[in-house]
């Protein structure tokens, strides 16, 4: 097999349904690293990855698809969780700093603007006050900080785009045990979950709304970034 060609752009996402819209006509491979198989989408000098839920699938995302591809830069790219009140379902943040919540390191990038918080697990209503209060940031998510540490480490450069996907004040349905250890999202699991409890319902469909207006904005954003001038 052919060594796997330089890109100029590299995105690490965590669930391909984040991305769908974007990759849907994407050439589509399977490359592997570190003796683990990823799921690779290419157009033209961009190439995207889905490593997975959480801080630890994105790292081994990123590191892959740093190793394999050589990128200028590498992108961290899904949804976020509000903490300003007045971001909404489908706003963009193309933060211009990250902060790890977990040992409270922060890096400063040359673009966008305002703050991106990376927290160890879904955060509830009462946990997103506290981090905008600690950190002043405007949105939470799982993966950046890690997918920041591994561009750092090799000397690429790094942004993120996040599209909101719950607001401040949103309850999750009880998610975290539908994540297995690769990351993945155990959606057939959760759906019968939820299917036999009837007063999940209503947030379960509000989740799923969430989670397509969030997509199509990120997409809309992405497609801007590999397709520029168009």
């Amino acid at each position: 097999m052919p060594e796997p060609a330089a890109k100029k752009i590299a995105i690490v996402a965590a669930l391909e349904r984040e991305v769908r819209p974007l990759v849907k006509n994407w050439r589509v491979s399977e490359q592997e690293y570190d003796g683990r198989r990823f799921r690779i989408f290419e157009n033209n000098d961009v190439v995207l990855i889905c490593g997975g839920i959480g801080s630890v699938p994105a790292r081994r995302a990123a590191e892959a698809v740093i190793a394999l591809f050589t990128p200028a830069k590498v992108y961290s790219a899904g949804f976020a969780g509000a903490l300003d009140p007045h971001l909404k379902i489908g706003d963009v943040l193309r933060p211009r700093k990250v902060i790890n919540a977990a040992d409270c390191s922060s890096t400063s990038m040359n673009e966008g603007d305002g703050v991106l918080v990376s927290f160890g697990s879904v955060a509830s209503p009462e946990q997103k006050r506290k981090l905008q209060e600690s950190f002043a940031a405007q949105a939470v998510d799982m993966e950046a900080a890690a997918v920041l540490r591994a561009a750092e480490a090799r000397q690429i450069g790094f942004a993120a785009i996040k599209a909101i996907s719950d607001e401040s004040n949103f309850v999750f349905p009880s998610t975290e045990r539908f994540i297995d250890s690769d990351g993945n999202f155990l959606e057939g699991q959760f759906a019968l979950f939820a299917a036999m409890r009837p007063w999940l319902w209503p947030r379960t469909l509000r989740l799923a709304q969430n989670s397509r207006r969030a997509s199509r904005a990120l997409c809309a954003s992405l497609a801007e970034l590999c397709n520029p001038g168009n």
